[in-house]
């Protein structure tokens, strides 16, 4: 059953996940405070939202969504408490989870034991088919800090929601160690079949490393390359950082590489997240013959020296800001997704879509 548009709103806000961060991190959802006036003050609506099983929207509020394509049913993943999970047949009405892919109980003892202060809310899911199997990338942090871990889930099947194993730590950073940020991880698989994982925030950008075949871990001997960064290496012109002070003005994370015709296509997003209206996010992306790069925009600047094409950004009427997306070939034609902080909602972090249209000379435009 569908709800009502006014219910759509007061329903998100009890199923949404919490955005990224600290207290001033929970703008996405604390601004909703009129949406809740109305649940608060509608007996009629309340009794509604906790009857309604399943619950289906047409405007979910998510933060950093990945999807997947499986028997004609789209699975959509996000941060939230546990990873945030919802299935569509139309990419329209999205029937939300009440639990996510991992229980609290479920969440592995090496994810707290690696990162100090990590509880329950997992950031920035992946999730990619290979070789007959599903495998989901996730990440555990605290805000503006780069301690911070990559975990590995695989399944058999994205139907069965019990089904997910653990597969142990992927990579992970230490803020006394490395001079990157263990989140937002994407997997990618190469001309020749290879699996590779990017990732990265701040500190000094987008890192990449090739994956083992066998295991979706680490290969033997692979080390992080930085295949993008916000500003050149020495770039003092940058602004200072509103929102941490350990984690630098390199303001660029959530990479997502896609294929399509020859090149890889490098999304990430610049700027500033998480901020409810306050957030200035953006899109850019960058393309390259290899998958490790370079990556290059439009003018031939290479992403690793401040390069990007800027495709996205808030028209400060519908969405004040637009970020962290992914990218799919599905049967209906190319398509992009995001979250975007919606002005109407007063910052609300919600799903955007968007057609791919590609261009005579292989660059893209948004629809």
């Amino acid at each position: 059953m569908k709800i009502s548009k006014i219910l759509l709103g007061a329903a998100m806000i009890i199923a949404a996940p919490v955005v990224k961060g600290g207290s001033e991190m929970k703008a996405a959802v604390n601004a909703n405070a009129e949406m809740k006036a109305v649940v608060n003050g509608n007996a009629e609506m309340k009794a509604q939202l906790a009857t309604q099983n399943p619950l289906v929207v047409d405007t979910p509020m998510v933060h950093d969504p990945v999807m997947a394509y499986e028997n004609g049913k789209y699975y959509l993943y996000c941060t939230g408490h546990g990873i945030t999970q919802m299935t569509s047949t139309d990419r329209k009405h999205w029937t939300l989870s009440k639990e996510g892919v991992l229980k609290n109980h479920e969440i592995p003892a090496w994810a707290h034991d690696s990162v100090p202060g990590f509880e329950t809310h997992i950031w920035a899911p992946d999730v990619i088919r290979f070789k007959n199997k599903w495998y989901m990338a996730y990440s555990c942090s605290t805000f503006g800090k780069n301690t911070s871990a990559i975990g590995l889930l695989s399944n058999t099947t994205l139907s069965n929601k019990d089904g997910w194993k653990d597969e142990g730590c992927l990579i992970a950073s230490k803020g006394d160690r490395d001079n990157w940020n263990a989140i937002d991880p994407n997997f990618i698989i190469d001309e020749k079949g290879n699996p590779w994982m990017t990732w990265g925030s701040f500190w000094d950008g987008i890192q990449m490393i090739k994956l083992d075949k066998k295991t979706m871990h680490v290969k033997k001997g692979a080390k992080p390359q930085t295949i993008a960064r916000r500003h050149a290496v020495g770039d003092v012109s940058a602004e200072p950082n509103p929102t941490s002070k350990f984690a630098g003005t390199n303001a660029i994370e959530a990479p997502f590489i896609m294929k399509h015709g020859g090149y890889y296509y490098l999304f990430v997003s610049w700027d500033y997240c998480c901020r409810g209206i306050k957030s200035n996010y953006r899109v850019a992306v960058g393309r390259s013959r290899k998958v490790a790069g370079p990556y290059l925009d439009k003018d031939g600047k290479d992403m690793r020296n401040g390069g990007g094409m800027l495709i996205l950004e808030g028209d400060k009427k519908e969405y004040e800001a637009m970020g962290h997306c992914s990218a799919y070939s599905f049967p209906d034609g190319d398509y992009f997704f995001c979250h975007g902080y919606s002005v109407p909602k007063n910052g609300a972090s919600i799903l955007v879509q968007k057609k791919i249209n590609w261009t005579k000379d292989g660059w893209l435009t948004l629809e």
